[in-house]
């Protein structure tokens, strides 16, 4: 079996209704040949069969419709991984109040349910059979992501270089719920708000006059310290163990202000002799 040293492989896999067919359109746009639903058996002979094809990039969907073919899995990836091929895999989930109104309004059934499962029982079904999956993948939780912010962090995923760690800072608000992709999570709603002075509440923590506001705050410096200290002592441990991503994500309220300004510190203090990608997750008009 002869591989192109410089192939790239995505496994796309997640949970019904989390964003895939979303994850693959954005992927077929940066030229991946995409499909889906594959059963883990057959991952070795497509991939070299579209390989000697002439198709470099390649993007395979894997879920729970092929629930029989699971557990061989990791082989499958294995013997993939052998041939030296740039394998990245990911995996997207979402909560399940998102999940269940999802399907509501497409009127769609869970293909788990067969009639007698609720979408919740599905959803639970389904993510107990995907958990070895997630474990080896880099996640993300569309949860309050818009189509536009889901295409925007694949774009992004696939730019990253796999051999060097990925860090990656996400600010979200605590009142939109906890993000389901985080490794570390840091709660800023501790520090002064710039919400309650009129001239900040329109604005972010990505804009000056915001920054200004809790850079003159000591309690913020010593809390960003803080952080800085925690990552620079334990990434290499993660790094150590092979990691190929670490998510660390900081909330305050709404996620507009604290976690803004402190995701964007981060980002600038690790980004000098780090591979480093931030996100935003209420700020959906950068998308």
């Amino acid at each position: 079996m002869s591989h192109s040293q410089h192939q790239q492989l995505v496994l796309l896999s997640g949970l019904s209704g989390a964003g895939k067919s979303v994850a693959l359109k954005a992927l077929e746009d940066l030229g991946f040949y995409c499909l889906d639903n594959l059963p883990a058996p057959l991952l070795p002979q497509a991939v070299s069969m579209l390989d000697l094809d002439g198709y470099p990039k390649i993007a395979i969907g894997i879920d729970a419709r092929s629930a029989h073919n699971l557990a061989t899995f990791p082989d499958h990836l294995a013997a993939l991984m052998d041939l030296g091929l740039d394998v990245r895999m990911l995996f997207l989930e979402a909560n399940n109040e998102v999940l269940v109104k999802r399907y509501s309004e497409s009127r769609r059934s869970h293909p788990l349910s067969l009639g007698e499962l609720t979408v919740t029982e599905s959803v639970a079904v389904e993510r107990e059979m995907l958990e070895s999956i997630r474990e080896m993948s880099h996640v993300i939780d569309t949860s309050g992501l818009s189509a536009a912010q889901l295409r925007t962090w694949v774009r992004e995923f696939i730019a990253t270089d796999r051999a060097k760690l990925m860090l990656i800072f996400e600010s979200f608000g605590f009142k939109h719920g906890l993000p389901l992709d985080a490794d570390f999570v840091f709660d800023a709603r501790c520090l002064p708000n710039p919400f309650y002075d009129p001239a900040l509440r329109s604005l972010t923590g990505m804009d000056q006059p915001v920054a200004d506001f809790l850079m003159r705050q000591a309690s913020v410096g010593n809390y960003l310290t803080h952080i800085l200290g925690f990552l620079e002592r334990w990434l290499p441990e993660f790094e150590r163990d092979q990691r190929s991503y670490v998510t660390v994500a900081i909330g305050c309220t709404g996620g507009q202000h604290r976690s803004v300004y402190l995701a964007e510190e981060l980002r600038r203090h690790f980004s000098r002799n780090r591979q480093v990608l931030v996100r935003h997750r209420e700020q959906h008009q950068r998308s």
